[in-house]
């Protein structure tokens, strides 16, 4: 039986840190399997609230705040917080968590652009966001500024 879903604007992953995504160390996870995975994230999250492929336009910055041990258990919290006419921004949250320890950190809070596309890469029109909650409306009015500031540094190249 297929069903129909409710587009959702967030969504939650955890994923295992295992010894293949280590650094030259071997004690921590590689800065480039963090991005690898917060692209695999913000595409989750995009595909799921449009319902059509999508594709990376651009990152924010992306600061790595604390180191991610090798074993530990890495959740990312991703949510739609701005759509335009076919882009969208999704933000991302990081948060490592050491089972040995019980320790949680927060790792890195990033902020992708994401445009949807159909299956011949054409961007496509994304559905509007409700902003329902107080949350909603700041992250919205946050991912404006944030907007504006992209357009404002690549005007001045």
């Amino acid at each position: 039986m297929i069903q129909n879903v409710k587009r959702e604007k967030s969504l939650t992953m955890t994923m295992l840190m295992t010894p293949d995504k280590a650094n030259f160390t071997g004690k921590n996870v590689h800065g480039g399997e963090i991005l690898k995975m917060l692209d695999h994230v913000a595409y989750a999250c995009a595909a799921r609230y449009t319902g059509h492929f999508a594709v990376t336009l651009s990152v924010d910055m992306v600061l790595f705040k604390n180191p991610i041990k090798v074993g530990s258990l890495v959740t990312f919290h991703a949510s739609v917080n701005y759509t335009g006419r076919t882009s969208m921004e999704i933000g991302i949250k990081v948060i490592s968590e050491d089972t040995r320890d019980n320790s949680i950190k927060n790792t890195n809070v990033c902020y992708f652009t994401m445009v949807a596309v159909d299956e011949d890469g054409n961007a496509m029109t994304v559905p509007q966001l409700e902003l329902v909650t107080e949350d909603d409306k700041r992250r919205y009015s946050d991912a404006i500024k944030r907007k504006e500031l992209r357009m404002m540094s690549t005007k001045n190249k």
